[in-house]
């Protein structure tokens, strides 16, 4: 009687884990050709679509916008680039030094905008880049939606100001310095329509999670402080604490927030 041969041992399978990194390696490849192709230009896409591309102020926010914006605000001459296509009016300010913490470094005076500002706020050169997304792209769509005009003028508090997150003065031990006291900050505390109807955050705010959030004067001021949070690094309102009940405090730079 033939025996059968010996069955050969079966050689072991791949692991699930390398054929995992296989596949992450093959995909990443595969991201990274398809990156150069974009890059280099071998591979045209249109510019909203590529995320190499220029920000384009004017273009209707997509997916990369934030994107782009941020890598605008952390390359100053980017920055300006993006800034001269506003149509907004300033004038560009020398570096300085103010004290402990305090100064700006690629700053404009804001002299005129798409509204009217009262004192011409000096900012640095991301804080003005944002402050037109957001006039342009959020609060005046806003507006038109809500009231069918647009917003004339915006109310503030004021940007520059050499002080800590306290309102304190001076190089005070274990203090942080507002980023204020960089002019990446503008506190607004109002707005003023087409018609002439005026609108604040004092006011108009809801105070309580029982207030009517139907206020028509309230909902302007909502849209203003959600559409805040897309082009801005920080943002923090009356639901934030007292200290800013009566506007809101806009922030390029440091952490996330959105209050």
């Amino acid at each position: 009687m033939a025996l059968d041969p010996p069955e050969r041992p079966a050689e072991p399978a791949p692991s699930r884990r390398r054929r995992g990194l296989l596949v992450t390696a093959a995909a990443c490849a595969v991201l990274a050709v398809g990156a150069w192709a974009v890059a280099t230009g071998i591979v045209e896409i249109p510019e909203r679509f590529n995320p190499w591309a220029p920000l384009d102020v004017a273009a209707p926010p997509n997916w990369l916008t934030g994107f782009k914006l941020e890598r605008a605000r952390r390359e100053p001459a980017r920055c300006l680039g993006a800034l001269a296509q506003t149509g907004m009016q300033y004038d560009l300010l020398p570096d300085r030094v103010t004290g402990p913490g305090c100064g700006f470094k690629n700053a404009v005076r804001l002299r005129s905008a798409g509204v009217r500002l009262g004192t011409a706020p000096s900012l640095s050169c991301p804080m003005a880049l944002s402050f037109f997304m957001w006039e342009h792209h959020a609060l005046q769509p806003a507006a038109r939606q809500r009231f069918g005009q647009p917003v004339a003028a915006i109310e503030h508090l004021g940007s520059y100001a050499c002080r800590n997150v306290n309102r304190g003065e001076g190089a005070v031990p274990g203090a942080s310095r507002s980023r204020h006291a960089t002019a990446d900050a503008l506190d607004v505390a109002g707005l003023t329509l087409a018609d002439g109807r005026r609108i604040t955050v004092l006011q108009a705010w809801p105070r309580s999670s029982a207030a009517s959030t139907d206020d028509p004067a309230a909902l302007p001021l909502r849209d203003a402080h959600r559409g805040a949070c897309r082009f801005f690094n920080g943002v923090l309102g009356p639901d934030y604490n007292a200290a800013h009940s009566d506007h809101f405090h806009l922030e390029t730079g440091g952490y996330d927030m959105c209050r």
